[in-house]
């Protein structure tokens, strides 16, 4: 309990100090961010009225003590631009980008963990010659490289999936649930979820099968062989489970990461999600938005990590007894 504690201490530190870069780095950007908002034809008088509603004509250490109080509520403020609550907008997206991002992610870590144990079995032979120089290749290739093979191949030449988009144009659904799991949905999911899983694969294949080599001449599998149990229950019961310690590590943080780093996925495939609104928040200028954006990314990122450290204990018992 008491490192849980310590280990939530971090994290609301290291949240207040990721709130603070976030509020000076767009306030100290040149460029003011009303200029796109402001109407020449508005005389100074109006447009001190705008600042003023915004908060933008109140000294810096004001305006961060506002932005605090107002995160600590729960309240993203306004976009500059949508005239919208930042929360209305961020959820709007977010499911998109959730959704894309684990199903990338799953179908990425899933294959690479089962293929990375296996490789570490077959070291040396023409299995490993292959498919090891494919994982770099794909983790190497551009991710809209990738994209733009699958689309080319896929959408426009066999015309089995559709180009872009998360959805049809002119679908109605009845709710966001009946839109996710609509067979429209799944069709536009699929290459854009491929396309990611194609470029992240190879971290997990390659960490699962260098830590195996590692775990697969420790005394304990040696035991395990001593007492007579098969190869594939070794492999999967006894060193898979210690050499999925940093595979964990790389998948929570590859979450955190890919949720704000899908913007080349999700401008390729024209899919309507986090990290488009981030990029067209930033280009704008529009404070709250990209705050807001980003502070969820990071929110997403602390929060895996703390999950993390307490996984870590649960996957090998020997991290919790160095502790103590």
């Amino acid at each position: 309990m008491s490192y849980l504690l310590q280990r939530l201490a971090h994290s609301l530190v290291l949240l207040w100090a990721v709130v603070t870069i976030l509020f000076l780095m767009f306030r100290l950007m040149p460029g003011n961010p009303m200029a796109a908002y402001i109407s020449e034809a508005l005389n100074d008088e109006q447009q001190q009225l705008i600042m003023a509603q915004f908060g933008l004509d109140r000294p810096l250490h004001e305006q961060y003590l506002l932005y605090v109080w107002n995160l600590a509520q729960g309240n993203l403020g306004t976009s500059f631009f949508r005239r919208e609550p930042v929360w209305s907008i961020i959820l709007s997206a977010l499911p998109n980008t959730l959704i894309l991002t684990m199903t990338g992610l799953v179908l990425a870590y899933a294959f690479g963990i089962l293929a990375g144990a296996w490789l570490a079995t077959k070291r040396g032979t023409l299995a490993e010659g292959i498919l090891v120089p494919m994982a770099l290749a794909t983790r190497a290739a551009p991710e809209f490289w990738l994209g733009m093979i699958l689309l080319t191949v896929f959408a426009f030449s066999l015309g089995w999936l559709p180009a872009g988009g998360a959805n049809s144009a002119g679908m109605f659904f009845d709710s966001e649930l009946h839109r996710i799991f609509s067979r429209d949905f799944l069709l536009h999911l699929i290459l854009p979820a491929v396309t990611l899983a194609l470029y992240l694969q190879g971290l997990p294949l390659l960490l699962m099968r260098s830590t195996m080599l590692e775990v697969l001449h420790d005394e304990f599998v040696t035991m395990a062989r001593i007492k007579g149990l098969s190869e594939w229950r070794i492999t999967l019961h006894h060193a898979a489970r210690n050499a999925l310690l940093p595979v964990v590590t790389a998948f929570a943080l590859g979450l955190g990461a890919t949720l704000g780093g899908n913007v080349v996925v999700e401008t390729v495939f024209s899919w309507p999600g986090l990290g488009r609104l981030l990029v067209t928040a930033v280009s704008q200028s529009d404070y709250p938005l990209a705050q807001g954006a980003f502070f969820v990314i990071a929110v997403v990122l602390i929060v895996l990590n703390l999950v993390v450290d307490v996984l870590y204990g649960l996957l090998d018992p020997r991290v919790s007894h160095g502790r103590s």
